[in-house]
């Protein structure tokens, strides 16, 4: 129950201390998998505390509570939980600082959340906390006045400014300074930056804040934000959704590898350990952090805490297991957890993994000496003392080469090694959007009525995504962020298919929202659909799309479309806003594992093979996957009504469309594979399921 700042305090001037961020993950699945992920990184890393993001509502409040409960009690980490105070129920703020208490949890992250909404734009009477919470300030202050000095409390700062929105009309971070101040001034304890890739702007920020003429910031701790490069993509999506810049040497470093995922990340690697370099030679009155926003990964964060020398020194229980000590030796406060507090007493037991032996063994009060028996059969005894005593887990120079990817035991650990967004694996932690703050149009309300307009009819949406298509419209609610104004906001392979989309648009009213065409081997270096090391292998695509349609026409022109062809040819997913769901796939078995996926209805639908490689699928589709994204995609029919007046024509509309559409996935089984490169007969194949699409009656 330690708080940031005193931990911070305890620390040596001179010291270097990181933290780590998580978010919860969408799946169950992906939720077992990041508590295994947190006990490797805890052990092996050690960070001075961990932060978990905070959902605004429902569910995924529920899911970062639940994260912070195993961070603080399980894992006994110190633990900053990020609490949001607009557009939700005010009863939810007060709810998660009632939970945090319980749990133990003594830091939390003030932040502000979206703008807030003004009454009429309220849907249900759930954004209630408006009328409290204008701006974090506001949740500073309320923190202070309900529970005194019981939390720490941090909140945020932007070295390159805040991102221009309703409040403010201009990205400056001399702008921001004065509602820094009155932050700090209201109890702030800490500060933690946004993320930066700019060195120069980064210095030039914090020594603004040491010298500012209020004192506020002169001694108070300011950690910087840092975010491992994943890949290409994920850069530049999260740098335009947090209108940071990266410096032009840096990009283009990056830009030349960008189709590399394996070699940006070592690029990223050099970058990231290159600007916390350059930040520990930012004179600062106390010991310097790094916040690392993880995305829920570990090997590149590891890989950059330990080129910057950050992991703190390994205890002597580690060592003395490596050496082959028994641990009957060891003082039983020689194992700490990482927040410092003695684990059980280990004196007088050993590990049971200590020269273990890949079978069972006989108990035996004492261990017979060779003459007395066989060697055989002394291999199979052990001694009643270290029977029955649970394993230790591994040294932490093992465990920290399990989170580098090192190893069998690496490989299998970092196994999601990118983030791989809802197109990825269901069982990875990083599954899902880039961030776990949940769904958003990614634009604040005013551009969204400048592009989207006041939309009344289902010809005036159909409007809008075949605007989209056609590459005159950036974005619609549902695109990834990070688009840009000026851009098509498509990738290049749907100019392939843009007839096809644009004939389910004009000729059904299907809306599309994400699609790819079938690719029959093309090489890894193909301008357009290539990835990966450029000419060392072929990647492989099946088709799909995924669009709504309206209810009448899913019952009674598209299921019985596919179902007329069976899933070996076409393979489907349907849901709607109540949560029924249909496929053409087997289900689960009864005695099916919840943590795995059926692999019954599991569709790679990219993949790459390369010289020296495992066959690499980093695009799949199956029934998690999809149903987390169902929930996330009418979730988002919500914000975009939210954006309208609650009687007005417009909100009524939106919401009786999301009550009447499924959402349906459908992948073409056939991509051209044992056809002639060229022929009809690809070509044929090629095209089946949008024909069948198009055709259905």
């Amino acid at each position: 129950m330690e708080k940031i700042t005193d931990k911070i305090a305890a620390l040596p001037p001179d010291a270097n201390y990181f933290s780590l961020e998580f978010f919860p993950p969408k799946t169950q699945m992906g939720f077992a998998n990041l508590q295994a992920r947190l006990e490797r990184m805890a052990q092996a890393l050690r960070p001075l505390f961990v932060t978990v993001t905070w959902g605004a509502g429902g569910s995924t409040a529920t899911r970062s509570l639940e994260l912070a409960e195993i961070c603080q009690r399980q894992l006994q980490l110190t633990t900053c939980l990020h609490l949001t105070c607009t557009n939700m129920s005010r009863a939810l703020v007060d709810h998660a600082l009632e939970e945090a208490k319980v749990l133990g949890i003594r830091n939390i992250l003030a932040l502000r959340g979206d703008p807030p909404r003004s009454e009429e734009y309220n849907m249900h009477g759930e954004d209630d906390s408006n009328k409290d919470f204008m701006f974090a300030v506001d949740l500073v202050r309320y923190i202070r006045q309900q529970h005194g000095d019981y939390f720490c409390v941090g909140v945020a700062a932007y070295p390159e400014g805040h991102p221009a929105d309703s409040f403010q009309d201009v990205q400056d971070p001399e702008r921001d300074l004065p509602y820094l101040v009155e932050k700090t001034k209201a109890g702030a304890d800490f500060i933690m930056t946004q993320l930066t890739y700019d060195i120069d702007a980064y210095t030039k920020f914090e020594n603004r804040l040491r010298s500012h003429e209020s004192g506020a910031f002169k001694t108070i701790p300011i950690v910087p934000g840092l975010m491992p490069i994943h890949s290409y993509k994920i850069l530049t999506r999260v740098t335009k959704l947090s209108h940071v810049k990266v410096p032009p040497h840096i990009l283009s470093k990056l830009e030349a590898a960008r189709h590399d995922d394996d070699a940006v990340k070592r690029i990223g690697v050099d970058i990231i350990t290159g600007i916390v370099d350059g930040m520990r030679d930012i004179a600062t009155p106390r010991p310097r952090g790094f916040h690392f926003y993880t995305l829920n990964l570990e090997k590149t964060v590891s890989f950059i805490l330990e080129r910057c020398d950050l992991i703190p020194p390994f205890s002597e229980y580690s060592d003395a297991l490596v050496d082959g000590g028994s641990l009957s030796a060891l003082d039983s406060s020689s194992y700490v957890a990482p927040n410092g507090a003695p684990i059980r007493s280990l004196t007088r037991r050993r590990a049971s993994s200590i020269n273990s032996l890949p079978h069972n063994r006989v108990i035996v009060d004492r261990v017979q000496t060779p003459g007395g028996s066989s060697k055989d059969s002394t291999s199979h005894e052990a001694p009643a003392t270290s029977a029955g005593m649970p394993a230790m887990p591994p040294d932490r120079n093992t465990t920290l080469q399990i989170s580098e990817g090192l190893g069998a035991l690496g490989r299998e650990a970092t196994w999601d090694d990118f983030p791989n967004g809802r197109w990825g694996d269901a069982r990875s932690p990083a599954f899902g959007e880039i961030d776990g703050y949940g769904p958003s149009l990614h634009v604040p309300p005013a551009i969204a009525h400048r592009i989207w307009g006041h939309p009344t009819s289902r010809e005036d949406i159909s409007t809008l995504f075949r605007r989209h298509v056609s590459g005159e419209l950036y974005l619609v609610p549902w695109s990834e962020g990070g688009a840009e104004e000026g851009g098509n906001g498509l990738n290049a392979e749907t100019e392939i298919i843009r007839p096809e989309l644009l004939q389910l648009i004009d000729k059904k009213g299907w809306w599309t929202l994400a699609s790819q065409p079938a690719v029959n081997g093309i090489r890894s270096s193909d301008p357009v659909f290539g990835w990966g090391p450029p000419g060392e292998g072929f990647v492989f695509q099946k088709p799909f799309v995924e669009f709504f349609c309206p209810s009448a026409d899913y019952h009674n022109v598209l299921k019985p479309a596919l179902t007329r062809h069976g899933h070996e040819k076409l393979a489907w997913f349907a849901t709607n806003v109540h949560g029924d769901f249909e496929t053409s796939l087997p289900g689960p078995t009864s005695d099916a594992d919840p943590l795995e996926m059926n692999p019954a209805n599991v569709n790679a639908v990219t993949w790459g093979v390369f010289r020296g490689k495992e066959i690499v699928t980093p695009t799949i589709i199956e029934e998690v996957s999809f149903r987390a994204w169902g929930d996330e995609a009418y979730r988002i029919w919500d914000e975009w009504r939210r954006i309208y007046p609650r009687d007005s024509a417009a909100g009524k509309f939106l919401d009786d469309t999301k009550n009447d559409v499924w959402l349906v996935c459908v992948v073409g089984q056939d991509f051209g594979a044992g056809t002639e490169i060229g022929s009809q007969e690809e070509e044929d194949e090629l095209k089946f399921m949008w024909r069948v699409l198009i055709n259905s009656k």
